[in-house]
């Protein structure tokens, strides 16, 4: 999928002149936590944010820092601190380096964009001027679009299946075998991490015409090769678990 294929075409947007105020109406009436920032000529020049409202005078939120620290800061920074947390204009607190996508952007690449620069919504522009925007919320719903397939199999064709999709995995290691029967998948075998058995059940979950799975996985701890099936560690964990909490409370 593209970014075209999910992005809100009715963006709401201010402009560099604007009042803050004017952009927090905006954003309380639509009930959207940031603002595309355009210039006079339509062209996306910054972004504003419920983050960028957060260090307010009006608030009483302005950053404080120890005195030693601000003589040890540039009069530079500190300036540009006031006028984030003082001024009224957007041009003043908008984050001017906005990362930006073209329609035919996939949607791997935009999610990239979210969690490397910790933002949650992305303008899609063309020729710089904002044409859509797509938030987290955008992915949630294309998520939720997507069909669960449905299928009818026979056993013979689950058992190949399941084969294949594990066989892409790069964490499977498992030592074991499978067994298909009435569309239902029994596996059988050794782990040696209890994410493993998670990872193997959500695999096998997934292929379309999979009634169910049954876990015969036996865990090998593998610095003491001692292996324990799955209801012993439950065991043993809530045991340690418990071990742990009488612990603390004698020392309390």
């Amino acid at each position: 999928m593209q970014a075209k294929d999910i992005m809100t075409t009715k963006v709401f947007c201010v402009n560099v002149n604007d009042s803050v105020l004017d952009a927090i109406e905006i954003m309380l009436r639509e009930r959207i936590s940031g603002v595309p920032v355009i210039s006079d000529r339509d062209v996306l020049v910054g972004m504003l944010t419920e983050g960028d409202l957060l260090r307010r005078g009006e608030l009483g939120t302005v950053r404080r820092r120890p005195h030693w620290l601000e003589f040890l800061m540039s009069s530079g920074r500190l300036a540009a601190d006031y006028v984030c947390s003082h001024s009224r204009k957007v041009a003043d607190l908008m984050t001017r380096q906005v990362a930006v996508v073209e329609q035919d952007a996939p949607l791997q690449h935009i999610v990239d964009i979210m969690e490397r620069r910790k933002v949650k919504r992305v303008p899609v522009v063309r020729e710089g001027r904002i044409v859509g925007i797509i938030t987290r919320a955008d992915l949630v719903k294309a998520l939720a679009a997507k069909p669960i397939p449905v299928r009818q199999a026979s056993d013979a064709a689950l058992y190949r299946d399941v084969e294949l999709e594990l066989s892409k995995q790069p964490w499977h290691a498992v030592q074991g075998h499978i067994v298909v029967r009435d569309g239902i998948v029994a596996l059988w075998g050794f782990i040696f991490h209890d994410a493993e058995r998670d990872a193997l059940r959500v695999a096998v979950e997934n292929i379309p015409g999979v009634k169910g799975v049954r876990d015969h996985l036996v865990w090998v701890e593998p610095a003491t090769g001692i292996a324990m099936n799955p209801g012993l560690a439950a065991m043993d964990l809530e045991d340690s678990s418990r071990d742990a909490r009488s612990k603390e409370a004698v020392r309390g």
